[in-house]
């Protein structure tokens, strides 16, 4: 087998052996209100796996000794597995991470340049962050697959170590067969079934036991502030409402003043206006009787 193939024999059953355990962890992390993708949460979470990813590791390897390789499994091969992945994760994801958000950015970076050019300036927004979006995260992913290769190759050259290590297996593949099926089934089936079934119950009691409230609240980051609600005076309120009316009588009041003043102003011009008319009518009147 190559580096690569051994690392991920080893490495994806056990990380898949070991996700249920987890998710139970991280539920009752949620319960008692830490998130466990933060501090301290996710270092709490960190040790509460070690022993999870021990025993999952070792089936795992134990497993890929006796069925593939056809070899003796080491004891401590779980043990020897982790603290040396652990110590090449330490290592290793660091610098992944930064090669992957710098090809990310330069990539970003090239692909708006590629749009100030004169043909692709009046491509529509929507064509154009799907194409952006095509085109750097076609380089992101491919960076991130190879990064990801790169681990599993330097966690197959940890497995490597341990195969060169162990002894090949005197029995036959029946034999072998046997006892890889007895690593998954156990001798005593109704221990493990009533172990397995108290750890349920008490994991259930300390579940809702720590549950703060019994309903979804949101995170602190995404609380809004609650409104604020001014109490109902009624003295205040009847106050406010007897200046208003006064001051809306005031106000028409001061409109009928103002509108009997206009009124009165017009009609001294309105008779000044008629006089002249009666005596011309009267002149005309005379010079008809004339």
């Amino acid at each position: 087998m190559s580096s690569v193939k051994l690392g991920l024999a080893v490495a994806w059953p056990a990380f898949w052996t070991g996700v249920p355990i987890k998710i139970v962890l991280i539920l009752l992390l949620l319960a008692m209100g830490v998130h466990p993708w933060e501090m301290p949460g996710l270092a709490l979470l960190l040790l509460l796996s070690i022993p999870v990813d021990i025993w999952a590791l070792g089936l795992s390897a134990r497993t890929v000794f006796l069925d593939r390789l056809h070899l003796e499994p080491p004891e401590s091969a779980g043990v020897t597995l982790w603290w040396q992945a652990a110590l090449l994760s330490a290592v290793y994801l660091p610098i992944a991470y930064g090669i992957e958000s710098g090809v990310v950015g330069v990539a970003k970076a090239v692909v708006g340049r590629m749009f100030e050019i004169e043909v692709l300036k009046n491509v529509p927004v929507p064509e154009r962050i799907s194409i952006e979006l095509v085109l750097w995260g076609s380089v992101a992913t491919v960076v991130l697959l190879g990064l990801a290769l790169g681990w599993l190759f330097l966690f197959g050259q940890i497995v490597r170590k341990q195969v060169a290590a162990a002894r090949p297996t005197a029995e036959p593949y029946e034999a072998l067969v046997r006892r890889w099926d007895l690593l998954r089934v156990p001798a005593d089936q109704p221990l493990l079934l009533t172990a397995f079934t108290a750890t349920g119950v008490v994991l259930v009691f300390l579940f809702w036991a720590v549950m703060p409230v019994t309903t979804p609240h949101p995170h602190e980051l995404y609380q809004k502030e609650p409104p604020k609600i001014e109490s109902f005076k009624p003295a205040e309120a009847l106050q406010r409402t007897e200046k208003l009316i006064a001051q809306a009588e005031s106000a028409v009041k001061a409109l009928e003043a103002k509108a009997k003043q206009g009124a009165k102003g017009k009609a001294p011009q309105a008779k000044g206006a008629k006089q002249p008319s009666a005596k011309v009518g009267a002149q005309e009147g005379g010079g008809r009787t004339r």
